[in-house]
């Protein structure tokens, strides 16, 4: 059975296919829409696979064969918690006995949208995290971390104080807003580009179905001629 991802990425061959050959206006803009919809899905399903992969890596990994006295690898941070007052966007990452090391160990660079976390050797490891593209505007002199039992916590001053941010990053509040008619992920990823053909198709005068007809059968050619290559 084909995965999610992999369903999608036929979805997005199939609808450029379609694209193609679509010579209407709005059957054009309709696929256009569906086209951004698919890319967006796809992207959020390479980069969650991608930190899956990361964990896994990171839980499969021997504690034992790490001496504590070298670096070992660098594990990416995706787990952590932020909220924020009038002054302040904090950011919370738990990393067990981090307030044991050395306090020059744990590095932050801020940029006045973006922050980069170092830390290094800790439990034979170190750990980074970086964050780009920031909501809005920080102070990088007014910024800082404090690491406490367990935890670093990073502030991030805001430039304009006793403003809210309703996300951290300008990314995650483009892909909040892209998600409103998206996909359900509980259901057949290819669920949402059929209905929008279908509508297309039902709304379409003779012209329009002819050519989303003509499409639809070259495309599912080019698709099997493709399949019986391999």
């Amino acid at each position: 059975m084909a995965s999610a991802l992999e369903e999608l990425q036929k979805d997005l061959e199939e609808v450029k296919v379609l694209l193609e050959k679509a010579t209407r206006k709005r059957v054009r803009d309709a696929l256009t829409t569906e086209k951004s919809k698919i890319e967006t899905e796809l992207k959020n399903k390479v980069q969650q696979k991608s930190q899956r992969k990361a964990e896994l890596v990171d839980s499969e990994k021997p504690a034992a064969v790490v001496a504590p006295i070298t670096t070992g690898y660098t594990v990416k941070i995706s787990n952590y918690g932020w909220d924020q007052s009038d002054k302040f966007v904090k950011i919370y990452i738990t990393l067990t006995g981090v307030h044991q090391i050395p306090t020059e160990n744990v590095q932050v660079h801020f940029t006045e949208r973006s922050f980069d976390l170092l830390v290094k050797n800790l439990n034979g490891k170190s750990y980074s995290m970086i964050v780009n593209n920031l909501l809005k505007p920080i102070s990088v002199e007014g910024s800082s971390k404090k690491v406490k039992t367990d935890t670093v916590l990073i502030l991030c001053r805001k430039k304009a104080e006793n403003t809210r941010w309703d996300y951290l990053t300008q990314v995650e509040k483009e892909c909040k807003e892209k998600e409103k008619p998206s996909y359900d992920t509980e259901t057949d990823p290819s669920e949402g580009l059929m209905n929008v053909l279908k509508k297309i198709y039902e709304d379409g005068d003779d012209d329009m179905k002819r050519t989303i007809n003509k499409a639809w059968v070259e495309s599912r050619e080019k698709q099997a001629k493709g399949d019986t290559e391999f």
